[in-house]
């Protein structure tokens, strides 16, 4: 597989830093699910959101009781961008906190300019 062609991969904000603090089971995971994005592929732990937000792809990983998620777009320019990483603290529902929603737009938005070479 080393030679598949591979989009390169855009931190937004602090996801790459963010995503270090997750356990390494959870790094696995999404980090493998990225790679498949890299090569053109979406991985099963992976969905598209819906509604204004459906340029964005989330993946969700399960550990020891906890959800963590990264959202990522490969439908801005010919990168990967990972817009956000956080653990879901909310026990009730599967439903994205309004905040974290809110961080996804806005780095949607810094990432659409950055592939028109804002």
């Amino acid at each position: 597989m080393a030679d598949e062609a591979r989009k390169p991969i855009v931190w937004m904000g602090s996801s790459q830093k963010d995503l270090r603090e997750f356990p390494a089971e959870v790094r696995r995971d999404i980090g493998t699910a990225l790679y498949w994005a890299e090569t053109g592929r979406i991985h099963s732990t992976a969905k598209r959101m819906k509604g204004a937000l459906r340029d964005v792809t989330e993946i969700v990983s399960d550990h020891d009781g906890d959800t963590y998620r990264a959202m990522y777009s490969t439908r801005i320019g010919d990168s990967v961008y990972v817009l956000h990483a956080f653990q879901k603290k909310s026990k009730r529902g599967t439903a994205t906190p309004q905040h974290e929603l809110e961080v996804i737009e806005n780095r949607l938005r810094a990432a659409r300019r950055h592939a028109e070479g804002e």
